[in-house]
């Protein structure tokens, strides 16, 4: 009987994260959920994939941008699930203070989760996907890091840039049996994605859409889906968007 591939998701426990465990859960892929602070939301998430979709979970605290943690949490996987075939780099922090607010302290934190954090995960499930000459890598960017930008996040624009660049540096150092690529939602209606903003900005950034309504999690698990899939195997070192035809920024 063939394995299951598995995919490790980090900062799984909500928002994308959770919509894409889900969605590959009911795929036929074990899951591996991490967290760095939401253990009960992670670990009711992974009793949920085990009961509806009879596949293998694991629930795993790791701080990513922690390279003593993130080889722990990959080698637990290794020990129980027999290593990770598929990598989904989810996890992000931001700071939606106004500019003259922040400090140069957050921005390097932000920096260190949202890039760091990929590059150390990337780096150590490389040692299974080149042994197996297989893998599949999808970071989580943003339009935020390609064209659309926002005074209150010059910091994460900046990190979701940069994760754009280490996407294509990725996708040249893992070749040719690892694929790595990316997706830059836009305006996704999750509760945190919207959270904070006033009704009247929502609305005018909401009319910059061609489709006229933001995203849903579950649009991007799909089309992480199909990344992952044997259909888009010939998909390599590139940044897709998912926007509903984003046209501009504030």
């Amino acid at each position: 009987m063939m394995k299951n591939r598995t995919v490790l998701i980090t900062g799984a426990a909500g928002g994308i994260g959770k919509a894409t465990a889900l969605k590959l859960a009911e795929s036929g892929y074990d899951i591996v959920i991490n967290y760095h602070t939401s253990k009960d939301a992670a670990e009711q998430l992974c009793e949920k994939i085990r009961n509806q979709f009879h596949v293998k979970c694991l629930a795993i605290q790791a701080d990513v941008s922690s390279e003593e943690e993130v080889d722990r949490m990959v080698t637990q996987i290794e020990e129980e699930l027999g290593g990770a075939d598929i990598l989904i780099n989810n996890a992000a922090i931001d700071s939606p203070d106004l500019f003259h607010l922040k400090d140069a302290e957050t921005f390097r934190r932000i920096l260190d989760v949202n890039v760091v954090g990929a590059y150390n995960c990337a780096k150590r499930v490389y040692r299974h996907m080149k042994e197996a000459e297989y893998g599949r890598i999808i970071n989580i960017s943003s339009t935020n890091g390609i064209n659309t930008y926002y005074p209150m996040c010059f910091d994460y624009d900046a990190s979701k840039a940069a994760l754009n660049s280490l996407t294509h540096n990725l996708a040249v150092q893992f070749a040719p049996y690892v694929n790595v690529n990316a997706v830059a939602p836009g305006f996704i209606g999750t509760e945190k994605e919207l959270e904070g903003y006033d009704e009247e900005f929502l609305k005018e950034e909401q009319e910059k859409i061609l489709k006229k309504r933001y995203g849903r999690p579950e649009e991007v698990a799909a089309l992480i889906k199909f990344l992952i899939s044997d259909e888009a195997e010939y998909i390599n070192n590139t940044i897709i968007r998912i926007d509903g035809g984003q046209t501009g920024s504030c």
